[in-house]
């Protein structure tokens, strides 16, 4: 049974009504009609449905809900994150990265500061070295890395001055730390 199979299984309201109403104890074709409204046709026809889909058990007095196939369905649908490769040929960096860094989005900021480091000195490779930047550059690049996340972008600009991967003169910013890629 997989999650396809239950969802059009219970995609046809009188099915979902009759599944409903055995889940709720009705064990008869008759109680079940009592309780939905179904006609007892339609009822025939969503046992057998229910039945086939693994949902139900027919018994030859009773349709009795089969345990645990929510849970079962659940358990075997469990997504994996896929691992981001931020390109780090550092361990270390990239194990910090995969924690903090989803999709191009900081998650937040460790209170350790070498590891707090590690990630600044990532989000200032957002800045080119030698150009001027004004504030609302600086802030909008610093929203995009924070949107949705633990930390503002105010926060992490006083970060980058504070550690010195910026330097703020009269209102302008310029990138003035952090490793430079000279391989490209």
């Amino acid at each position: 049974m997989n999650v396809d199979v239950v969802v059009r299984v219970l995609a046809e309201p009188a099915r979902l009504k009759v599944y409903a109403a055995i889940v709720l104890g009705a064990r008869t074709p008759t109680e079940i009609v009592d309780r939905t409204g179904v006609d007892l046709r339609d009822v025939a026809v969503a046992l057998r449905k229910l039945s086939e889909g693994g949902l139900v058990e027919l018994r030859r007095d009773a349709a009795v809900p089969v345990e645990g196939v929510f849970g079962s369905l659940a358990r075997s649908t469990v997504q994996t994150v896929p691992v981001e490769d931020h390109g780090y040929a550092d361990a270390r960096a990239e194990g910090l990265l995969r924690v903090w860094v989803r999709g191009g989005r900081l998650l937040g900021l460790p209170a350790s500061r070498g590891r707090r480091m590690v990630l600044l000195e990532h989000l200032v490779q957002s800045f080119e070295p030698g150009v001027d930047y004004s504030e609302s550059e600086v802030n909008a690049v610093l929203t995009e890395w924070t949107a949705g996340g633990r930390v503002d972008h105010v926060t992490v600009r006083r970060y980058l001055i504070d550690e010195d991967l910026l330097k703020r003169t009269d209102g302008i910013y310029r990138r003035s730390g952090g490793w430079t890629d000279v391989s490209a």
